[in-house]
């Protein structure tokens, strides 16, 4: 099991992982919630940018590479008609690693190939922009 989410009412969800931790949602302002917690589009849309960071710290390991600054700015877009994400802007910001261009690059390619960017696929357009 990786875990138990339950609805709390107010359309809030408490959702517990199968270590104990727990994140709260919440529908956003925009789809009649109070927007207090990640709502659920949110939570995906952050689920990529951690996904990239990870798969780049996993690469940096095995490559003996120095990975010691990675921030991505997470911006999401909604559609109507079907309701659904439509875009997902990645602000990307690895200024700190002092990493030449190549590096630079297969870094990069690396993270664009994590697990969620390869199931959102051809649903999601994900724009990436660096600082």
């Amino acid at each position: 099991m990786t875990s138990t989410v339950s609805y709390q009412g107010a359309l809030r969800t408490s959702c517990v992982h199968s270590s104990g931790e727990q994140i709260i949602t919440d529908a956003p302002v925009d789809n009649k919630g109070l927007g207090a917690y990640f709502s659920p589009t949110d939570l995906l849309a952050t689920s990529l940018a951690s996904c990239i960071l990870t798969v780049i710290g996993i690469y940096c390991e095995e490559n003996r590479i120095d990975f010691t600054h990675g921030i991505i700015e997470v911006e999401k877009k909604m559609a109507a008609n079907p309701r659904r994400i439509s875009d997902i802007k990645l602000l990307l910001d690895f200024s700190g690693n002092n990493w030449d261009p190549v590096t630079l690059d297969a870094v990069v390619e690396v993270g664009k190939k994590c697990p969620v960017a390869l199931t959102l696929g051809d649903q999601v357009h994900i724009e990436y922009a660096f600082k």
